[in-house]
């Protein structure tokens, strides 16, 4: 019979993140990916200033520094009474070793991850093997049921099983957990454009035809984003490519030679957005985080880094109960109870910036519903050098920062004793 302490189901950033913690502090860990390798194409590759810290609690900082980057030190959105772009988040103004966004592919990020866990005697990760079902005696999670890519089966007992399988989790078909949804009023298209030499730097936004465009800076590319009204995908593309290619430029003039790039709708997928969250994340024997405890809209770009500080908190909760074998239903609770607040605080404003700024942009209307009002918004928040931090730091460190269990924190490459 398999058998772990801890089954990761899922091996995103949240995932790895708390196995390699979970790991470095002597707890036996499995992580179950359903694909063969990291790579995804059109992820918000973008690593806010707590992780960066996080990478150098553990004493990964030198090594994540190697990776391609792109540093990112402000946040511009295209929200004055002109539509011009204002710096809504100065990252730069931050005090601190880490004043800025890394844009690092994301499966560059996982693979650091995996291999600097995979030090540790007491960690696995198991690749293309998909959790298909959870096992249940007596009321409680006692493991997953798997399958693997040549269509073999197989059962994985753990004294607690962690949800990290994103907004498609398993955990969201258990109706116990409540899930709650939120309006969205937009969808997302991604697709690639060249970037030159003499282009603007960071993550820029732009307003088009009914759709917002959001920008990000890496380095010979642009990843691109058009944020389109909900449900108008099909709509949209029967139009056809060239004339939503002309939109886009429209918005974002500076690029228009380079709109002959994208040939074939094949190249822009589209992101269904979506805005929820598990009222309870917990049962006994699960927990859920990340994505699988709440979806998080693109807007701010922080989800990633919000999963993160989950896997953060999850492992310093949990490291000594399941080392000592005591993990009980009140350990997972004690984990909600630490991250809910941010998770409804993040979230809801959110929603603000969907009724407020991106519902109105996208219906053609001024943002904040009166030029007048957009003018002075934008005025205080460029104007004040304090109130311009505020939206930074939130953007870079969110509403609460997590550290690390001190059993994490010993020297990189170091094998435990």
């Amino acid at each position: 019979m398999e058998r772990t302490t801890c089954c990761v189901v899922g091996g995103g950033p949240a995932g790895m993140v708390l196995a390699l913690l979970l790991a470095r502090a002597g707890v036996e860990v499995t992580v179950l990916e359903k694909h063969g390798d990291f790579l995804r194409d059109f992820r918000g590759d973008t690593v806010h200033p707590s992780t960066l810290s996080l990478l150098d609690d553990i004493g990964l900082a030198e090594r994540f520094a190697r990776l391609p980057q792109r540093r990112v030190t402000s946040v511009q959105l295209p929200i004055g009474p002109d539509r011009s772009l204002v710096t809504v988040g100065n990252i730069g103004a931050l005090h601190g070793k880490y004043n800025y966004i890394a844009m690092v592919p994301q499966w560059d990020l996982l693979d650091l991850l995996a291999d600097e866990a995979g030090r540790e005697p007491s960690f696995r990760l198991r690749m293309s093997t998909e959790a298909t079902s959870y096992l249940m005696e007596r009321g409680r999670v006692t493991g997953v049921r798997y399958r693997t890519a040549d269509g073999g089966t197989g059962e994985l007992r753990a004294t607690l099983t962690v949800a990290c399988d994103g907004r498609g989790s398993l955990a969201r078909s258990l109706p116990e957990l409540g899930l709650e949804g939120f309006a969205c009023p937009m969808d997302a298209w991604w697709f690639r454009l060249p970037r030159g030499e003499d282009d603007p730097s960071g993550l820029l936004g732009g307003l088009g035809d009914r759709f917002f465009t959001a920008l990000i800076d890496r380095g010979d590319y642009w990843q691109c984003a058009a944020l389109i009204p909900k449900g108008t995908d099909a709509e949209r593309r029967a139009e056809g490519l060239e004339r939503f290619m002309t939109r886009f430029t429209d918005a974002v003039p500076w690029l228009a030679g380079r709109s002959g790039a994208v040939t074939s709708w094949d190249e822009v997928k589209l992101l269904d957005v979506r805005l929820d969250r598990l009222r309870r994340w917990h049962r006994p024997g699960l927990l859920c985080i990340g994505d699988a405890a709440h979806a998080m809209s693109p807007v701010f770009g922080i989800g990633i880094n919000l999963a993160v500080q989950d896997a953060v908190a999850a492992a310093r909760h949990l490291v000594r109960p399941l080392r000592e074998g005591t993990v009980g239903l009140h350990d997972v609770r004690r984990v909600q109870f630490r991250r809910w607040p941010t998770t409804v605080a993040t979230q809801g404003l959110q929603r603000v910036a969907h009724t407020q700024v991106i519902e109105p942009l996208l219906a053609g209307r001024t943002a904040f519903g009166d030029p007048r009002r957009a003018k002075r918004l934008t005025e205080l928040v460029t104007d004040s050098r304090w109130l311009n931090r505020i939206p930074a730091y939130f953007i870079g460190y969110g509403a609460l920062r997590e550290r690390p269990p001190r059993e994490s924190l010993r020297a990189t490459g170091a094998p435990r004793e």
